[in-house]
């Protein structure tokens, strides 16, 4: 009779333990422009190579000798970035042949979007310049596009997709068929970043702000993992391009 109420408490106990326990399984990061599922050994996109360097984006020479004179002068002459409505402006997205469409359908709410590919030049295949000339000429290369289409404005963004995936308690029993699925085993925690870059066109001068931050939660089975993935890739996007155009339009519209 001990016997079975001690294996009785200790199954309890088990059950109990089991019921609790949620363990972190896993932390990734991805870009915005490669954000296809990482469930499996293979998830980069053909596409992709990379990111656009900052520095070349908004025309800043590390090469070049700079003077306390230099950055005196550049404080005594500011300019303010502006972007106003109905103008053009050149979008890109770092890494991206092409900008996600919902980015480029909300800033095209108050401004003309010309897209632009943020696919960095190859130099390892030789079709671009040695590197220090690419540095050199890129902003400028970019800014003189801009201008032989319109714009009048550059708007360069870069994003990462951070998540954590947890283990739920259904776990060590996720491969228990239900009706034609699986037990809901695993909780998913999504973060997207951005970072926007607004350049002028005939001055080269430049801003760059980071819109706030969005955090989605989701619990899939083994059944449908790489759906809700990319559901809650897409959520965030939406919501993270909606408040970067909010943004865009309150600090640098006129």
């Amino acid at each position: 009779m001990k016997t079975r109420h001690r294996l009785s408490l200790q199954f309890s106990l088990a059950c109990l333990a089991a019921t609790g326990l949620v363990l972190l399984t896993g932390c990734q990061t991805r870009s915005i422009s490669n954000s296809g599922y990482r469930g499996g050994a293979y998830y980069g996109g053909s596409l992709y190579h990379g990111e656009l360097n900052e520095f070349d984006v908004l025309g800043v020479d590390r090469d070049h000798s700079i003077t306390d004179s230099d950055i005196a002068k550049a404080l005594d002459t500011p300019t303010r970035v502006k972007l106003r409505r109905g103008n053009a402006i050149l979008l890109i997205q770092s890494g991206a042949m092409i900008p996600d469409d919902p980015m480029a359908n909300e800033l095209g709410r108050f401004v003309s979007v010309v897209p632009f590919s943020g696919v960095p030049a190859d130099l390892r295949h030789g079709d671009a310049k040695p590197d220090q000339e690419v540095r050199a000429s890129y902003a400028k290369s970019l800014r003189l596009a801009a201008a032989k289409g319109g714009c009048e404005s550059i708007l360069c963004y870069w994003g990462v997709l951070e998540s954590a995936r947890k283990d739920l308690a259904s776990k060590p029993v996720s491969w228990v068929p239900i009706v034609g699925w699986s037990l809901p085993d695993e909780r998913q925690i999504m973060r997207i970043r951005l970072k926007v870059a607004v350049i002028d066109v005939r001055t080269g001068n430049w801003s760059v702000f980071a819109p706030e931050p969005f955090e989605d939660k989701a619990v899939s089975g083994a059944y449908n993992r790489e759906v809700s993935d990319q559901a809650q890739v897409e959520k965030l996007k939406q919501k993270a391009y909606e408040a970067a155009a909010k943004d865009l339009l309150r600090i640098f519209g006129n």
